[in-house]
């Protein structure tokens, strides 16, 4: 099993390099720079990602785009977004070289908290981007016992973390002890060896069995025994091998403290943290200073530059508390419920349930529920749901009770990649123990169902544009449907376009002509959802929505779930096709329907209108 993920910025789902390489060129060119899409898309990407668009954007373009974003931007946001699109290795590289000769805390930050692979990619990138030997340049700008530290950490030769010398470690722990506290004077060579080779695991059982011999940490043994630049080396080594989300925590509070920052070691933490352990350094963050990384880094910096160290942040674990305050004692604080969820991201929300449960031990999903009712209930704990469980809840809401809510069915299948697919099944089963082809079998009949099992399978095919459209064209009356179903319910969306338009040619009529004629009741329903879908899903939805507020009363399952479902891919889509067609705004519409979701639909648009933007994904449906 491989460990779990504890970075903030991760690949992104359906990535295009070149659409993105592209982006960024239109962010770029003419009079200034649309600095806001540049954050956006870049703190969205992977480092992996971000090396596959400058290589795509000096293919498309034939410029570097590191130099193009250098031209473009400035200051420390420049700084910020400049080190994010190199690689981790470059970066250090690049780190270090800035600060030889001044910037020892650099030097000792980095060196003493990277790995050996990272230490040996680190020592190759210095080579390739400055033709110089790392080490060379350490003897030249250190001396003394720092240097020689420094120069063991640079060899990347530390005992992998499963090597643990059982018999070792109380002689390891005994030999710090007679290398300082039991001697007049310090051996210092016996310190470097043992804390710049051993590994981590093995010394940290060290540490704790000095503490037993010398009855004093191994930290005050160092702060009494040594001195200086190679005192403060060891000390940071010690710190990372007991934790590095508590060492990088320490680093980026004292970045941040009294007068001004060191916007330095504030860029270089965020930026190297962001794909490894930023999620433990938050929490340790928030354990020792009592207040989030996130306020801290909000009260400390502004601009885009600040918008762009937020995003590394990935979110404020000052929300955890804030819930659990609104939901204390006599009555409830629905306006700072409604403030934090809507403003946050989904991936940030679910970093929110894990924080409330590991800090206050409560299930947030629990406390909401009994301390909120009705449509503000079901949106809210919608809106907390991971998009998977959420499409796996409304599955089993829509097929539960009397009858069956075959639109809601046919709506979430039409609409879902094949990853969101595959994730909603997934969370199906685990939350129903039962999986979501036999759910749909048992709750509906004939070839509806068919087509609903058809749609909840991922489907990889392709063929002959031409050929699908003439079988279609001249298919009986009595297989017509089958045809239809196969076609319509395994090409992807871009394929489907052409066919609809070869199906033009060779027919004269649309394809909605022959749907409406030809079929009838749910079948047909079903197949004018994928048609409508492929051709359109932001007008799809703004019918969908529209059709839910129309006439007496309102549809408030199909409104929620289409709200919360769409709030961070193409609700400013689907906002701008509900105008066009209907003459009034959604904003209107809902207004008029019930306050308080219009009160959440202005958040959620607030909180996510960048999202919109920059993640509309309208082609992305069952792409093969």
């Amino acid at each position: 099993m491989g460990k779990e993920f504890r970075g903030t910025i991760a690949d992104q789902p359906d990535f295009d390099a070149g659409s993105d390489a592209e982006a960024l060129y239109n962010a770029m060119k003419g009079f200034g720079s649309d600095r806001e899409a540049i954050l956006d898309l870049i703190t969205s990407r992977s480092n992996a990602q971000r090396q596959k668009i400058r290589a795509a954007y000096k293919s498309q373009y034939g410029k570097d785009l590191i130099d193009d974003l250098k031209y473009e931007l400035t200051g420390k946001f420049e700084r910020l977004i400049v080190g994010l699109m190199r690689t981790p290795a470059y970066h250090d590289a690049k780190e270090i070289k800035d600060g030889a000769g001044t910037d020892e805390k650099c030097l000792i930050e980095i060196l003493a908290s990277r790995t050996n692979e990272q230490i040996h990619n680190l020592v190759a990138a210095y080579k390739d981007a400055y033709g110089r030997d790392l080490e060379e340049d350490v003897i030249g700008d250190t001396s003394g016992h720092f240097r020689k530290m420094l120069i063991v950490l640079l060899q990347g030769t530390r005992e992998e973390d499963d090597v643990v010398s059982e018999d070792l470690v109380e002689q390891d722990a005994q030999d710090l002890y007679d290398a300082g506290e039991a001697q007049w004077g310090t051996d210092e060579a016996k310190f470097i060896m043992l804390l710049g080779n051993r590994s981590v695991t093995h010394l940290q059982l060290v540490f704790d069995e000095y503490e037993k011999i010398a009855e004093k940490s191994i930290e005050d043994s160092i702060k009494s025994e040594l001195s200086g630049d190679f005192e403060r080396l060891m000390l940071a080594v010690v710190q990372c091998i007991r934790s590095k989300p508590m060492f990088f925590a320490k680093c980026l509070y004292k970045s941040m403290k009294g007068l001004g920052t060191a916007d330095n070691t504030l860029i270089r933490i965020m930026v190297s943290r962001s794909e490894t352990d930023m999620l433990d350094i938050r929490e340790c963050f928030r354990l020792r200073y009592e207040k989030s990384l996130y306020n801290m880094i909000q009260d400390d910096t502004s601009g885009e530059y600040k918008r762009t160290l937020l995003k590394l942040c990935g979110g404020d674990d000052d929300d955890a508390k804030a819930l659990r305050k609104a939901m204390k004692g006599f009555g409830t604080d629905e306006d700072t419920i409604i403030d934090i969820v809507t403003q946050r991201s989904n991936a940030q929300r679910q970093e929110i349930r894990r924080i409330f449960k590991s800090l206050l031990g409560r299930d947030l999903m629990a406390d909401l529920k009994s301390e909120l009712s009705k449509n503000l209930e079901r949106l809210i704990l919608g809106l907390m749901m991971s998009p998977a469980e959420f499409d796996a809840k409304m599955m089993k809401k829509a097929m539960e009770g009397a009858g069956t809510d075959e639109h809601s069915l046919i709506e979430i299948l039409v609409t879902r990649s094949n990853q969101e697919i595959q994730e909603m099944c997934a969370a199906y089963k685990n939350a129903y123990k039962k999986s979501l082809e036999d759910a749909i079998a048992s709750e509906t009949s004939g070839k509806f169902k068919r087509i609903l099992i058809s749609l909840a399978q991922v489907h990889l095919h392709s063929s002959c544009i031409q050929t699908l459209a003439h079988n279609a064209c001249n298919s009986e009356s009595d297989d017509m449907e089958d045809k239809f179903m196969s076609i319509l319910c395994t090409r992807s969306f871009p394929h489907l376009r052409r066919v609809f338009q070869e199906f033009v040619r060779c027919s004269n009529k649309d394809i909605e002509q022959i749907i409406k004629k030809e079929m009838s009741g749910d079948f047909k329903n079903a197949m004018f959802a994928i048609v409508r879908s492929v051709k359109n899903q932001p007008s799809y939805f703004a019918d969908r929505l529209y059709k839910a507020m129309k006439g007496l009363g309102t549809d408030d399952r199909a409104l929620i779930r289409i709200m919360v479902s769409r709030s961070e891919i193409d609700l400013f889509n689907i906002r701008k096709e509900f105008k066009e067609t209907h003459e009034a705004s959604l904003h209107e519409f809902i207004q008029v329907e019930m306050l308080v979701v219009s009160c959440v639909f202005l958040l959620i648009h607030t909180a996510c209108i960048c999202a919109c933007v920059t993640l509309v994904r309208s082609d992305e449906k069952r792409v093969v």
